[in-house]
């Protein structure tokens, strides 16, 4: 019996790590150069944005929220920049300042109105995900945008030695997500609310304010995402977002971090996004059809949605039961 816990225990702590072995092996045998360092840098290029934006949603995800609305965020964000840049003549750097700033505007007023309005933070952000898309396209009228200022791909595509800045850019910025999670006391109102709203309320939380910076941080982590896009890129296109966010929510929870909130890790998220990233460029060397890699991805996250339902509804019978057991005492 004890035998039975403890491999239950390894595969509930290791098993999704276990999964990126194995996948990484399977390919390492199977796609053609895979393994090549030239590839793997490429990989490391394309996850970039990915890992960004899960740093973000993994934050809203542990605080009991979401935002079906950010693949369309980097949408605008790519294409705002872009225009402000190449039609409007703004120099580089006040041009990225203002995407950012309009980045963080589209997060807070996300927030806001899922605090104000009581709505499913899912509603809203579908909504706005429209109404983003809409806008995006009034500026690129659907026809991409380019003729950067000299220097602005090197945001990303530039390297320091062989290592991409875009590379170093996620790693800065997960290590910032993690000390968010474990080293402030913002971290442990993320997880308070996510794990019980009421119950930190009356432990003094403001909830709401945890939840309106939640959405800002993840919008703003979306445009520094939608920047090295378009710097990689080198062109503004409304159709570069679209429908990211299914990308990005798959990679938090199959990494482990729980779509039902209170729960999660940015080392779980890191892990989802290495196994979508590497995942992805193994069909693709394979030259698996794009649309089986949608089938692929959808039986992923399907997968790692109702394996985290089963896990909260052991972690909640295991707390009825020691409650139990506590009055029986």
């Amino acid at each position: 019996m004890n035998h039975k816990k403890s491999f239950s225990a390894i595969v509930s702590k290791y098993g999704v790590l276990m999964v990126f072995v194995l996948m990484f092996m399977v390919f390492s045998f199977c796609a053609p150069n895979f393994t090549n360092v030239k590839n793997l840098l490429n990989v490391s290029r394309q996850i970039n944005t990915l890992g960004i934006c899960s740093v973000g949603m993994t934050l809203l995800l542990i605080a009991g929220s979401i935002d079906l609305s950010l693949g369309y965020q980097l949408s605008l964000i790519n294409v705002f920049c872009a225009f402000m840049m190449v039609k409007q003549g703004m120099p580089m750097v006040p041009a990225i300042l203002l995407s950012l700033l309009l980045g963080v505007a589209i997060g807070f007023v996300n927030g806001v109105i899922i605090v104000k309005s009581g709505v499913h933070p899912m509603i809203i952000t579908l909504g706005v995900s429209q109404a983003l898309n809409g806008v995006s396209f009034l500026f690129s009228n659907g026809i991409p945008i380019y003729g950067f200022p000299k220097g602005f791909n090197l945001l990303g595509q530039g390297t320091v030695g062989i290592v991409p800045i875009s590379l170093i850019a996620m790693i800065v910025i997960i290590l910032i997500g993690h000390f968010i999670l474990v080293g402030l006391p913002y971290g442990r109102y993320l997880y308070a609310v996510g794990s019980n709203e009421e119950a930190a309320k009356l432990a003094g939380v403001n909830t709401a304010a945890v939840k309106i910076i939640a959405h800002t941080l993840s919008a703003f982590l979306a445009s520094i995402a939608a920047i090295l896009l378009l710097s990689r890129t080198n062109s503004g296109l409304s159709t570069n977002g679209a429908g990211f966010e299914f990308n990005v929510i798959t990679a938090c929870v199959l990494g482990g971090v729980s779509n039902l909130g209170g729960r999660g890790t940015m080392y779980q998220a890191v892990l989802g996004v290495l196994i979508m990233g590497f995942l992805e460029n193994g069909m693709l060397l394979m030259n698996i059809n794009e649309y089986w890699q949608l089938v692929v991805k959808g039986i992923l996250l399907l997968i790692a949605v109702v394996y985290d339902a089963g896990m909260s509804r052991s972690a909640e019978q295991v707390k009825k039961l020691k409650a139990i057991n506590s009055e029986n005492v």
